[in-house]
């Protein structure tokens, strides 16, 4: 439904409020939202209007948009319902309007909500409100309460005598005690601040062994308990060897909830007592055990999802080897090693398979045809993939190239997820004539040439680099990858002409549809000359256009703007720099001492403030150029190739696979990933793993522990870093772009509220 006007400014009060954001940067960010402007556009093209919000400021008014619009709908149906009850009072609907959190929604609606029969529906029918009303007064404090009950004694109406009335009308009143959004709220806060979650082995597991051992007895208070281990408890309970509950401080909470409901000396007061532990132990503690659980289940899927989207912008992110002839790799020992050429913009050349390790005899024709393949297609780079025999194929390959006196640079290339590609329709779009292996091999090699390219294609809960990624919300974790990935390809931009339609995709008012007919429109007329040139295709609009148009690039197009950040709406404005200057476009953008020589304050005007031309600036500068660092290969020691190969204080170096909440995960290539635990990154203490290393990177390690049964080898970063272990310094392209602080939002200034 449509948000009223009323409605909306509720809905921008509450964003203002939470974030600390001015109002007027609020109120700019959720108009061009609500028009449909995408994150990536507004921190990059609207600066003016936002006041230089940054892009995850943007994203933040856009996730709270969403919360409390969708909490002022939810309002809307409560309000209709409650009036269509007669039940809709002005003080009522006051705070019912007047609420921020959906929690505190639902507890106001509670005891409107339709709900099926229970104990006190039952007892209303028996006639026994009227007795409820008496007891909840509290004003007889002679007699007895069986005397006060016995004329609501009716055996037609199933109340046989006095005890059979007060036990319903206490009913009415737990009910009601239950329905209290006061009363719900402290047994809420209590029970977060001071329970336990508990867990314990399920009874016919007991003795037995398994991972989850360390939670056959464990136990801590509720709001601590960190999101690896809750992900891991709950998985033991999935798999039904953990019986998991909350343990909440019962004596306190009912010491309050009589508080509430008793309120002096009566001769109801040991009933209302009882009323009080009933409705607690019966009503309340369950449904609220449940919302607390599945609160700290969402706080964990929140923090498991951040460690996931954190990882996987590190590896999009990846320096590009770039426009490089390749050779890429997939290695094999009994099935052999399939090899895949590319030429410099990643189209597929000429594949072949060799069998360097099925025995002496094809050996010579593994190494002619490797030969062959380096020297026809002009290779400079080699990619290998590094999962099973990629040490053994590394060594062949460097021998080979060796021996015949060639000097082409071999790289070992993360692997993960590409046979999840090979088998993927896009694969199958891209190469149906090809055999998955072969798919692979391409992939690996596209890897090396521009990660970003490449990685676009796969899932991304197939690339490896989360934890407990099956474990958590799928839908919250596919909106938060696909908002990274959209993040990565328009900070890094497109190149119009060889991008395929997966990568397309995520750029900026394009998406899927609108991506593979700008593919189709490519393939029939040739590559695009201009950035114009996309309102030619079909269904490509004004809107589409002035969202892409900037993330998009044209390579030696006619206009040199074309191949930079700069937005076709402001080629006029450069224009006029140039003029100004008396020189051509193209030669202003060719020499950046003439970029230094405008005096930006003559071009500002209301349309174009100083954040926008600054960024024009930067652009006319360095036209053209890819934000991510240099490309550098990891050099893993030629005798270390097997874990047997491993001792105890070595010196290795390594690229960082996954970073947990526990530690890193370093490929040393062995085969197998080392762990540095958390304690072993730095010499101080590291609360994120994700503020000392980063997925992609390139560290030294020491050898601390080997255990080759188990394949587990521990490592540590600290005790050989020359700096004493001080957080990894951030690429320069991630720091620029301000996407991968964990701290972000709060130093930004934000108040986020903890929910």
């Amino acid at each position: 439904m449509a948000l009223t006007a009323e409605q909306i400014s509720r809905v921008l009060s509450c964003i203002i409020d939470e974030t600390g954001l001015k109002p007027l940067q609020v109120e700019n960010t959720v108009e061009l939202l609500r028009e449909g402007a995408t994150v990536p556009f507004i921190a990059r093209y609207r600066k003016e209007r936002t006041g230089e919000l940054d892009e995850v400021q943007v994203r933040l008014v856009e996730e709270r948009l969403g919360y409390f619009g969708e909490l002022e709908e939810r309002k809307a149906t409560i309000l209709k319902s409650i009036d269509e009850q007669g039940k809709l009072t002005p003080e009522l609907k006051g705070k019912i309007e007047a609420c921020r959190q959906k929690t505190e929604l639902e507890d106001l609606y509670l005891p409107y909500k339709p709900k099926r029969r229970t104990k006190a529906t039952i007892a209303r029918e028996r006639g026994l409100e009227p007795l409820a009303e008496l007891i909840a007064a509290q004003l007889l404090t002679t007699g007895t309460a069986e005397e006060a009950a016995a004329p609501f004694v009716n055996p037609e109406l199933d109340v046989p005598d006095a005890a059979a009335a007060l036990e319903g009308a206490g009913h009415i009143l737990a009910e009601r005690l239950s329905e209290d959004a006061g009363a719900r709220a402290e047994v809420r806060r209590l029970t977060w601040e001071q329970g336990l979650f508990v867990s314990k082995v399920a009874p016919d597991k007991a003795g037995s062994v398994s991972k989850f051992e360390m939670y056959y007895e464990y136990s801590e208070p509720l709001k601590d308990v960190p999101s690896h281990r809750m992900l891991a408890m709950r998985r033991g309970e999935k798999e039904e060897v953990l019986r998991l509950a909350v343990d909440a401080p019962e004596e306190q909470i009912l010491l309050r909830l009589k508080g509430r409901l008793i309120r002096g000396a009566s001769i109801f007061k040991e009933l209302l007592a009882a009323v009080a532990e009933d409705a607690y132990k019966r009503l309340i503690s369950p449904s609220i055990e449940v919302e607390l659980r599945l609160d700290a289940k969402k706080a964990a899927d929140d923090t498991a999802i951040k460690v996931f989207a954190d990882n996987l912008r590190n590896l999009l992110l990846q320096p590009p080897a770039g426009s490089k002839r390749v050779l890429g790799v997939d290695p094999g020992l009994r099935t052999g090693s399939k090899l895949a050429a590319v030429d410099e913009t990643g189209r597929f050349l000429e594949h072949v398979n060799i069998y360097p390790h099925t025995g002496e005899a094809r050996i010579p024709q593994a190494k002619k045809d490797l030969l062959r393949l380096v020297k026809n297609h002009r290779v400079e780079m080699i990619a290998i993939g590094n999962g099973t025999a990629s040490r053994e194929i590394d060594q062949f390959v460097r021998e080979t190239l060796k021996e015949a006196g060639l000097q082409v640079t071999t790289v070992m290339v993360n692997e993960a997820g590409a046979s999840v590609y090979s088998a993927s329709d896009i694969a199958r779009e891209e190469f149906p004539e090809l055999d998955l292996t072969v798919r692979g091999a391409i992939s690996i090699a596209r890897r090396l040439q521009d990660p970003l390219a490449e990685l676009v294609k796969i899932d991304p809960k197939s690339i490896g680099v989360g934890q407990y990624q099956h474990d958590v919300n799928q839908s919250a974790l596919k909106k938060a990858l696909d908002a990274t990935v959209e993040s990565c390809v328009n900070y890094v931009g497109v190149d119009l002409n060889t991008a395929s339609w997966a990568l397309l995709a995520y750029v900026s008012g394009i998406g899927e549809s609108l991506a593979k007919a700008i593919v189709k429109y490519r393939d029939a007329n040739g590559a695009f000359a201009t950035r114009k040139g996309l309102m030619e295709v079909p269904r490509f609009g004004a809107k589409a256009f002035e969202q892409s148009a900037g993330f998009l690039r044209i390579r030696g197009g006619a206009n040199p703007l074309d191949n930079t950040a700069v937005h076709p709406e402001n080629y006029a404005l450069v224009k006029t720099m140039a003029g100004d200057l008396g020189v051509s476009v193209a030669e202003l953008a060719a020499d950046p001492a003439l970029v230094a020589r405008i005096d930006l304050k003559r071009y500002v005007s209301e349309a174009v403030g100083l954040p926008t031309l600054r960024d024009i600036m930067e652009e006319l500068k360095k036209p053209g150029r890819d934000p991510r660092e240099q490309f550098q290969a990891v050099a893993f020691r030629d005798d270390v190739r097997e874990i047997s190969d491993l001792k105890e204080g070595m010196v290795l170096q390594g690229t960082v696979t996954n970073v947990a909440a526990f530690g890193a995960f370093v490929d040393i290539g062995v085969h197998q990933d080392g762990l540095v635990h958390i304690s072993h990154l730095a010499n101080r203490f590291v609360k994120d793993p994700n503020e000392a290393v980063k997925v992609g990177e390139i560290v030294k390690v020491k050898v601390l522990g080997v255990d080759a049964a188990r394949k587990r080898i521990s490592l540590s970063i600290k005790e050989v870093a020359p700096d004493g272990g001080k957080p990894a310094t951030k690429p320069a392209a991630q720091k620029k772009a301000g996407l991968d602080d964990p701290g972000a939002w709060e130093k930004a200034g934000f108040r986020v509220k903890k929910r």
